[in-house]
Order: C-alpha cells, then structure tokens, then sequence
C-alpha cells in the first residue's frame, strides 16, 4: 500500500511535485513508515511568505461577523471528522487513542473559543478631559493585526497547540507561515486542506516542512510580526535572539511539582490523578507531574498508593482504547529517558518502580532519594519518569517547587485556603493549579511559563492581544 505524500501547503493547495527530496516519518509505535513528506525548498519558502502576504490584506478586511462564521464552519468540520483526525493523531504521534480523541475535542473547543472572541475583541473609549489641555476630545483605542505570524509547534499536541496558533490568527484578522513537528507534520498539512474546504482564503495558512537553516528563517525574515514557537527551551531562546524587532511568544519546557499536604483529602483519588498527570501519553507533556512533594505525616502511606496507581496503568498499543502509556517518539528519546534515569540510581535515587522497554514502549518509573542535581529532577523529563519526596512544612515546599529553572505549572493539594493563597503569591509559575494535577489545562485560560519556561502567554484572546496592537483615535470635533 501507498504512503501517504504530503507536499508542501502554499496559498490554498499542495505545491507542485517535480525534483522533491522526501522524508519517511515513522509511526512511533511500530516503527514502520507512516508518511512521506516534502522537504520545502527557498523557493517556497519564498512563495509562502508572499502569500501570507497578500492573503493578511485579504484577512484584515474580513468584518468580524465572516471570521467568527469561518471559525463556526472549521469547528463543525473538525467535530465531522472526530474519528479520522483521532487516528491521525494516534499514528503520528503515538498518542493513545482515547488521548487523541480527547485532542481533537480540544481543538473543536479552540476554534469556537476563537470564533466568540471573534465577536467580541474590540476597543475601548478613553476619556481624555482628565488633562485641561484635551478638553472636549474623546479617545477611541481598536486593536489592528500586526501583520503575518510565523509559527512552529511541536510532536505532543499536533492538531490542538498548533490550532491555538491558527484560531487566533483566523480571528484577529492575519495570516500564518506554519512549520509543523518533523517527527508528525500530517495534522498540519490535513488542517489546510479542512479549513479550506471551509473557505479559508487562499494563502492564509501556509504549511513547510523545513529543515535547518531555512527554517530559521522564521524567526529571522522581517515580513513576520510576530513568531509563536512551542519547543524546547533550547531551541525557543535561540530563536528569540535572532527574531530581530518583531514580537515573541515561547511555550518551553517544564518540570512541574505537585504538592500533597496532610489535608489532601482523598489520598487514592490524588494518587490516581497524579498518576494519570505524571504518565499519559508516556509523560511527553510538558506540564506533566515530574516532582512529587509529600507532607512526611503522609509520604509512606500516599507513597504506596502512588506506586500502585501507577502499576496499574495500561501501557501498549496506542491504538487500544484501554491504554494510557504508549511510546515515547522515536528511539533516541526512549536511549535518552533511560540514560536519565540510570544517572540517577548510580547517584543515589531508589527506584521505587523500575520501568522495562520494549522498543518504543517505556513503563513507567518512580525514584525516590533522587539527588537535586540529578536531570530527571532539575531538567525537563519529558518521559515516563516521576520522583518523589517528603517534606516538613508547606513553605519548604513552596521553596522546593520553586528551586528550579523552570516555571510553567504546579498543583497544591490541600482544602486550608489560606495554603492555596500562599501557593498562589508565592509560587514562580505561569499557572497554579489547587487540588488537580498541574497537568490541566483549559483552552480559554492565559497559559504560559516564567524563568526557562517561555514569555508571554498562549490562549486564545491572549495570543489574539500578541497578534495584535492598539491604536489611539483622538477626536477633536469642536473646532
């Protein structure tokens, strides 16, 4: 049977096919080819940047009422197309069915999000007679779209954080240049094809695969206003330094920290949450529970409880709609995983559940006694790895979370609300989570990191505000 080619997305249709180079993309599960995708030359680079171009002056003139229309439609096309998309995205990615299904619903949500914000974004009048010397004027502030946006995401979501790029760009008014994950680029090149079924204008939505340095490029051509990078910390600062004058927004990395206090409640209903938020889809979140704080009254007892949720959790094919663990992405991250937490036992750390690998397929690990140096526990994992450890008091570890580079999400489990405020004051993260895993995250909430975790917020009217910039009216009409 054929594998599926996808060639490059410019200015509404797949470029033409003559003297292509071709890369294989593997299914991570099984390892066998999944797709053949075009490597994007300079020259489409070229093309789809003047498209993006010329389609932002055709997306800016668009009223308000046709692009909350346009974002109805690709919502509905996406709910059509529930099924084939969850496939999609099980087979590229290697994330569990049922995870999979749960993205797609996500990025329904995404665009109908984007499709009210549509509607209601607007200005503001701003009263101007506080000063003697504009007595008599109004002031009006509307918001314009900066211009093309470029955008990279990432393998883990490949539809709905790539859909928080496009939505809100579909929204204000602009047009993107996308370089998809090149470990599953399909979701992005089957997105064009979708929204223009719905009557995206052509070269709104442009879709390269590119390899280094034109991909570069993204960050450093002035036509863009405005990158939008979801990455590694790595990549995403490097990108920030070259990105010249033009507006940046980072989604890094993190290594998120729960805190389970005496108060907890439930301790198995903690447990098996913690468990789900630390292994899903393999731990490769990047708001994933990676450190375990315990208050010491608990440690032994919540200790056991976690270790068995986590025992319980089905790991295999991505494709089973019973499996929670399936593959990590590709072979290099299952040697790197692996290599990490063999680092840590020879320094130290007990493992409390020692995961196998078979292929791609890691189960999961918990350590204990993990030295604060050791990667698993002041890097981001990105795997099917948690440790855990006690503490004396809630300000040690408030301190605990917050001794790190990182700085995305946390959970605090307690029901005393003065702890929760004093998580929230005090806490170094983008986002505070009081009782569930910091692994949640709903569409419509700012959603970001501080220190290496990134800059600025995704989220959809708050990536509409970054696509966008005020602009100042003042009427003087008594003269």
């Amino acid at each position: 049977m054929s594998l599926p080619r996808f060639l490059p997305w410019i200015n509404g249709a797949f470029a033409p096919t003559p003297d292509r180079d071709f890369d294989t993309v593997l299914n991570p599960f099984t390892g066998q080819a999944a797709a053949e995708v075009a490597r994007a030359t300079a020259a489409d680079f070229e093309a789809a940047v003047k498209a993006a171009q010329s389609a932002f002056q055709v997306m800016r003139a668009l009223p308000r009422h046709a692009r909350r229309d346009l974002l109805t439609r690709i919502s509905a096309a996406l709910e059509t197309r529930r099924a084939e998309l969850g496939a999609a995205v099980a087979v590229s990615c290697g994330k569990p069915i049922s995870q999979a299904l749960a993205e797609v619903d996500r990025a329904i949500i995404t665009f109908s999000l984007a499709a009210d914000e549509a509607r209601h974004m607007g200005g503001e009048v701003v009263p101007l007679d506080v000063d003697s010397r504009a007595a008599g004027m109004d002031g009006l502030v509307e918001r314009f779209p900066i211009g093309p946006v470029s955008a990279i995401s990432p393998f883990n979501f490949p539809l709905n954080l790539l859909v928080h790029k496009v939505a809100p760009a579909i929204a204000v008014g602009t047009s993107l240049v996308v370089k998809p994950p090149p470990q599953c680029p399909q979701l992005a090149f089957l997105l064009g094809a979708l929204m223009a079924e719905c009557g995206l204008p052509r070269g709104a939505y442009n879709v390269l695969h590119l390899a280094l340095p034109l991909a570069e490029q993204l960050a450093v051509d002035p036509r863009f206003k405005l990158l939008t990078f979801t990455g590694s910390p790595a990549v995403g600062w490097h990108l920030k330094n070259v990105a010249g004058k033009k507006k940046v927004v980072l989604e890094l990395g993190g290594n998120a920290a729960a805190v389970v206090h005496e108060d907890a409640g439930d301790l198995d209903w903690v447990a098996g949450r913690l468990a789900a938020g630390a292994f899903a889809y393999a731990g490769q979140v990047c708001i994933k529970v990676q450190r375990l704080l315990v208050h010491q009254p608990i440690y032994q007892a919540f200790t056991e409880k976690f270790v068995a949720a986590t025992r319980a959790l089905p790991v295999g094919d991505p494709m089973d709609p019973a499996t929670v663990v399936g593959p990590v992405i590709d072979s290099a991250a299952g040697d790197r995983i692996e290599s990490w937490i063999d680092e840590a036992i020879a320094t130290g750390a007990k493992p409390l559940l020692r995961g196998t690998r078979n292929g791609s397929l890691l189960s999961p690990t918990v350590l204990a006694d993990v030295p604060p140096v050791a990667k698993v526990s002041c890097r981001e994992v990105f795997g099917p790895v948690a440790v855990i450890q006690p503490y004396r008091d809630w300000s040690e570890a408030l301190a605990t979370v917050n001794n790190s580079e990182f700085g995305l999400q946390a959970g605090v489990f307690t029901h005393h609300v003065n702890r929760i405020w004093e998580a929230f004051r005090t806490l170094e993260v983008g986002g505070v989570i009081a009782n569930d895993f910091p692994t949640l995250r709903v569409d419509n909430f700012p959603y970001g990191g501080v220190k290496h975790s990134g800059f600025g917020r995704e989220g959809v009217r708050y990536a509409m505000e970054d696509m966008t910039e005020p602009r100042m009216l003042v009427l003087n009409l008594n003269k």
